[in-house]
């Protein structure tokens, strides 16, 4: 499938799809039985916070990481390309734009890069604006 702005986003099934949702319903049981218990309440709702905590920081750390991981990267191929297409560095150009307009370049092809980045530093175009007006989409197949 052709990526776009319209899909875009990718999701890791195993975690998104199995261990989430699986964890979310272990939460949901626990709730349930500790609400409709008469000897194990307290167990139940002890089960049930202990399943929330698990599934808030599967949620969390996965994400921490691998986007921190994953906005360096970004950071360098701007920084990269940059420099591949104005022969500079690109220091005084990425200290006046964010993280979203930068991470919004890299599905523009060289063309609408140059285009684009005059249009988030002249115009102050946020990370939307600029992907909603990318006609020719680099996929990026490797992203987190």
């Amino acid at each position: 499938m052709k990526q776009q702005y319209s899909n875009h986003t990718k999701y890791y099934a195993p975690h998104h799809f199995v261990f989430l949702p699986l964890m979310a319903v272990l939460m949901i049981v626990g709730g349930i039985k500790a609400y409709y218990a008469t000897a194990d309440r307290l167990t139940w709702l002890l089960f049930s916070i202990v399943c929330g905590c698990i599934l808030y920081l599967a949620v969390m750390l996965r994400q921490h990481y691998a986007l921190g991981n994953q906005d360096r990267i970004v950071r360098l191929e701007f920084r990269l390309r940059y420099f591949r297409l104005f022969g500079k560095a690109s220091d005084s150009v990425e200290s006046n734009l964010s993280f979203s307009q930068i991470a919004a370049l890299r599905f523009a092809d060289d063309d609408e890069f140059r285009e684009l980045l005059y249009k988030a530093l002249v115009e102050k175009w946020d990370a939307q604006q600029m992907k909603k007006t990318i006609k020719n989409w680099q996929a990026d197949e490797m992203r987190v």
